[in-house]
């Protein structure tokens, strides 16, 4: 099994991957949370551009059209919309293998107002046709997929989360491939990131409600697992997209393009920040008051079904 998915610390994780691989070059834009204590041991290969995240993008690309595997960190707001006409021009046109890792994403950025909130960094980042994006459940799920998707031969773009562990995941993980936690006959919930934690809440509750309830962590967002949505939509009576970004362009959109494409009818219920930012807080009182605890997910998806009942 992969060492790292044993560890509980990103850090140590990069830190072997790069060390193992002469190729990967760790960079930041004075954003070292998520590294700062292996900058020393990375046998040279460690970066700070300085608050210069478009630079950083171009060094990167530079890099990795001479070998180079970069590895670059910096706050995801700043990443994927700074840097966005960068990352698009530099690294998605030529497909180079440079690795996104953007901290704070979504909900994360807790007490940080509109400007350092993430919340169209999915919808950005899949616009741009070889980018691969990963959206780890927990620290656990972050270990388990990271060796893959830093040895993708694609660019990628992964949402940092350090959180405690959920649930013991599934160490069998394929790019492309979605966790099915549990399945349920009224209802699924689709998920990604720190959310899952509260989509397994809401499950809770509305089994004791009497609803049949599964819960999917797609882990990779693009490439999606798009079996086990159709399989989802052509089975249960209703589909949930739950996240931590606006509502265009993400989860919800993916899932209605998918089930288009398909020509799959299904009703899907979205909960997500729809045209509006969330109010700065820590994270327990921000799920709180923006409707996305265990107990309110569950309650907003009772209502959906008392209105067509």
């Amino acid at each position: 099994m992969d060492k790292c998915t044993k560890t509980i610390n990103y850090e140590e994780c990069l830190r072997d991957i790069v060390l193992a691989d002469s190729r990967f070059v760790v960079i930041t834009a004075e954003n070292r949370a998520a590294i700062r204590n292996i900058t020393d041991s990375l046998d040279g290969r460690f970066i700070d551009v300085g608050i210069a995240e478009q630079a950083m993008i171009g060094i990167a690309a530079g890099l990795a059209l001479r070998g180079r595997i970069p590895v670059l960190h910096a706050l995801a707001a700043f990443l994927t919309m700074r840097g966005f006409e960068f990352i698009r021009t530099d690294i998605g046109i030529s497909g180079l293998p440079v690795k996104l890792v953007g901290g704070f994403p979504g909900f994360l950025s807790t007490a940080n107002g509109p400007t350092h909130q993430a919340l169209e960094d999915v919808a950005l980042m899949r616009l741009i046709p070889p980018m691969q994006i990963f959206c780890p459940s927990d620290e656990e799920d972050m270990h388990i997929g990271l060796r893959a998707m830093l040895q993708s031969p694609n660019p990628c773009y992964m949402r940092y989360n350090d959180r405690p562990p959920v649930i013991e995941h599934d160490p069998d993980f394929q790019i492309g491939k979605a966790e099915v936690i549990s399945q349920g006959k009224d209802v699924t919930i689709l998920t990604y990131g720190i959310l899952l934690r509260e989509a397994l809440l809401a499950r809770d509750v509305l089994d004791t409600c009497g609803l049949s309830s599964g819960v999917v962590n797609l882990r990779t967002l693009k490439p999606i697992d798009e079996g086990a949505v159709l399989h989802a939509a052509s089975e249960r009576s209703l589909l949930v997209t739950l996240e931590d970004h606006f509502q265009t362009g993400g989860l919800y959109s993916i899932t209605c393009e998918l089930l288009m494409e398909h020509h799959v009818t299904a009703r899907v219920m979205p909960i997500g920040l729809k045209n509006r930012w969330f109010k700065p807080a820590p994270l327990p009182d921000i799920l709180f008051h923006e409707g996305f605890t265990g107990e309110k997910i569950a309650e907003t998806i009772l209502k959906e079904f008392e209105r067509n009942a």
